[in-house]
């Protein structure tokens, strides 16, 4: 157990280590049938395992792969673990709710949300096979890290007014587009790599040019851009069939 919690400190690589370790082993506690007794032990409802699920996939960021696909395999053992009124496997409802709760623990909008996870959920009495599932949770914490980095390429074109040029919003917004639809992504965190070959020279660019146009620029919003920027991420994602 020790072993295995030491382990969990070295993929994490936590801040706060000691509070890390200590929310480990409560929560291993608190899942444990033992404390109950042997012999009315029940598992966890569907709130507690989900809560479960939910601080398992948090724990390693997405580009530590070995540790990321670790940890949700054990969200999706505990998710779908069987009782005695119940079969084993994750069914379509418990997946699509852990994914919601994934998008609400972060700054992608409402709607980009719902729209990635039209794409990504499975119907509440479909069994999701863990490919499934992984690709699901994986496409989620992409969505949540592509309006984090568009929040901040935000925060350079408006200067810190909370208004920016609307040309020069829509000419960053094309340029992102163009990015996201060069080659075959077949991974969701390409997706981010994609949007990283803007470059420096090539924002300043499209930033120049459509300074250089004479109609009388509008502005826009942080949050129409954010909107318009995760709608491009949210239209590349493969739907699950």
């Amino acid at each position: 157990m020790v072993r295995e919690a030491l382990l969990k400190v070295l993929e994490a690589r936590p801040e706060e280590p000691v509070s890390f370790l200590a929310d480990y082993f409560e929560r291993l506690v608190l899942g444990s049938p033992g404390a109950a007794g042997e012999a009315a032990a029940e598992l966890p409802g569907p709130p507690q395992r989900l809560a479960r699920a939910l601080w398992y996939v948090r724990l390693a960021h997405h580009s530590h792969r070995t540790a990321f696909d670790s940890n949700a395999g054990a969200a999706y053992e505990v998710l779908g673990a069987s009782g005695r009124r119940r079969k084993a496997g994750v069914d379509g409802r418990l997946y699509s709710e852990l994914l919601r709760r994934i998008c609400q623990h972060g700054g992608a909008p409402a709607e980009a949300a719902a729209a990635l996870l039209g794409r990504v959920r499975c119907r509440d009495h479909e069994a999701v096979p863990f490919d499934v599932f992984r690709y699901g949770v994986l496409t989620c914490f992409v969505l949540l890290e592509f309006a984090a980095k568009a929040d901040a390429l935000f925060g350079v074109l408006d200067s810190g007014s909370g208004a920016a040029d609307g040309r020069v919003c829509q000419a960053v917004l094309r340029a992102l587009e163009d990015a996201l639809g060069t080659g075959n992504f077949s991974l969701p965190g390409r997706y981010l790599e994609a949007g990283s070959k803007l470059g420096p020279d090539g924002l300043a660019l499209a930033m120049d040019q459509a300074l250089q146009e004479r109609k009388l620029g509008t502005s826009m919003s942080r949050d129409e851009f954010l909107k318009k920027a995760t709608a491009l991420f949210v239209a590349k994602v493969k739907p699950v069939e």
